[in-house]
């Protein structure tokens, strides 16, 4: 009876042994199957929400006003403008104002190292061609968006009305979606690498 108990005893150790290696095996491929499926439901948002921006709104004379617009933030090229007349226009400050335009060069400078490590393809709708060119094509993060909300959020710390500069990112940031060279996600994440950059400007204190 002992040994027959004994035998019983190491069986059940062993079975239960080989649950718990087979349950910590599983456990990170469920944890990589979750991660897929997450990464899946957000690429078919991504692209439902492209689709809606590609779809609605859309005539030739609007898709030619929202191209021209949009070339206002290529390379950061109005953001840049705007920090570097600040700094002519404001002497006493013009070391801050400096700083808040050469967060707008790191912003996009970092963006572009993110989207070569990154390497996400630019969005490719059936029927929807992208209605702007772009120098690249990698998507994530956007550029626009990253060097936008950098300028929006330095300059608007620097001393310059928030609401105009935030608008003016907001669209800039938008207007990638609409000419279909963006997902939503990829102006996300630009939008979160400007705002995180911009904060390494000091705020001007009093009324603006």
């Amino acid at each position: 009876m002992a040994a027959a108990a004994g035998t019983t005893s190491r069986a059940t150790r062993g079975s239960c042994g080989s649950i718990s290696r087979r349950s910590h095996t599983c456990a990170p491929r469920a944890r990589t199957c979750a991660s897929a499926s997450a990464l899946s439901a957000l690429r078919s948002v991504d692209e439902q929400l492209l689709r809606v921006a590609r779809t609605r709104g859309h005539g030739p004379a609007s898709e030619r006003a929202v191209a021209r617009f949009s070339r206002l933030g290529e390379h950061g090229a109005v953001w840049l403008a705007i920090g570097l007349l600040s700094a002519a226009a404001d002497r006493k400050r013009r070391p801050t104002w400096r700083r808040a335009t050469a967060n707008v060069a790191r912003a996009y400078l970092l963006n572009t190292l993110l989207k070569l490590l990154i390497r996400r393809p630019r969005p490719l709708l059936d029927g929807l061609p992208a209605l702007a060119g772009t120098p690249t094509g990698l998507s994530f993060p956007s550029a626009h968006a990253a060097t936008s909300f950098a300028g929006a959020r330095s300059y608007s710390r620097a001393g310059l009305r928030a609401r105009p500069l935030y608008l003016l990112a907001a669209s800039l940031s938008a207007s990638r979606v609409y000419l279909g060279v963006h997902y939503p996600s990829d102006v996300l994440g630009g939008a979160l690498l400007g705002a995180a950059l911009g904060r390494r400007v000091e705020r001007r204190q009093g009324p603006r």
